[in-house]
């Protein structure tokens, strides 16, 4: 069994989409974990807030399986493939890390890059799982997040958005 954290997003009927989201997660997977959820401005265009999360699932699909698993799961809530990376998202599912494998392909990036670029994929991962290594940087997320530099003044935490309410 391994363990997968998945960053979650969405900003197209994004309460809703991000609940279908973790039910589709949890009728997959044992022992789903998820951090809070935040609400964050678009970045690198002008659209509506976004809300995110990380998800923490054990598995015993392969990276690639898992990958093409997810992206079912978006194409089952309307994500579309054709469009700017930086643009509207029915729901977007990403491999953050998987285990500590480091991958770096054409079809594969474990860790993400956005882990350390953009607070609304670290610092959600930091709130699940603080003292978790990043492979690549044998840092935990914790101290990833403290010593970053990146802002958080675009995220607002979502307390009303519990799993629980799912």
């Amino acid at each position: 069994m391994s363990t997968a954290w998945l960053g979650l997003g969405s900003n197209v009927n994004a309460d809703s989409n991000i609940r279908a989201g973790i039910r589709g997660l949890e009728e997959e997977f044992e022992n789903v974990s998820l951090s809070p959820a935040y609400a964050s401005t678009a970045v690198g265009f002008e659209g509506d807030d976004f809300i995110n999360l990380v998800a923490r699932v054990e598995t015993t699909l392969h990276p690639l399986e898992l990958r093409d698993f997810l992206r079912d799961l978006e194409d089952r809530y309307g994500r579309k493939r054709d469009v700017p990376k930086f643009s509207d998202r029915s729901l977007d599912i990403d491999i953050l890390l998987y285990d500590d494998l480091v991958v770096l392909s054409p079809l594969l990036e474990i860790p993400r890059a956005e882990i350390l670029k953009f607070s609304h994929v670290l610092k959600p991962l930091a709130d699940l799982d603080p003292d978790l290594v990043h492979p690549g940087e044998l840092l935990t997320m914790a101290e990833i997040w403290k010593n970053s530099g990146l802002k958080d003044d675009y995220l607002r935490l979502l307390p009303e958005f519990r799993a629980e309410a799912l």
